[in-house]
């Protein structure tokens, strides 16, 4: 049941841990549109074959995966606040290239 609920924190990690990514990098990307909905379906199909694979028809499994899943937003997020602010602070020019 270990490995299941890492295997949710190894799911979780990348499904948000992508979403912030892709969040961030869509400022300044010169199609937005087009990378957040590339990511969302590759996000999408990532954690959608990871519950297939891991929960094989066992809701114990697909439970313990859920669990671990659910702690990696926590975790992607307690790390992404911690990040300082100026980090992520864009100029005008940055945003709209002018």
């Amino acid at each position: 049941m270990t490995l299941i609920f890492l295997a949710g924190i190894l799911l979780g990690i990348l499904f948000f841990g992508g979403l912030w990514f892709t969040v961030k990098k869509s400022v300044t990307a010169k199609r937005p549109a087009l990378l957040i909905i590339s990511s969302f379906f590759l996000r999408i199909s990532i954690t959608v074959l990871g519950f297939y694979l891991i929960g094989d028809n066992d809701w114990q499994r697909f439970l313990g995966c859920l669990l671990g899943f659910i702690t990696a937003r926590f975790i992607v997020l307690y790390v992404t606040k911690s990040i300082p602010t100026k980090q992520l602070s864009l100029t005008k020019k940055e945003i709209h290239g002018a």
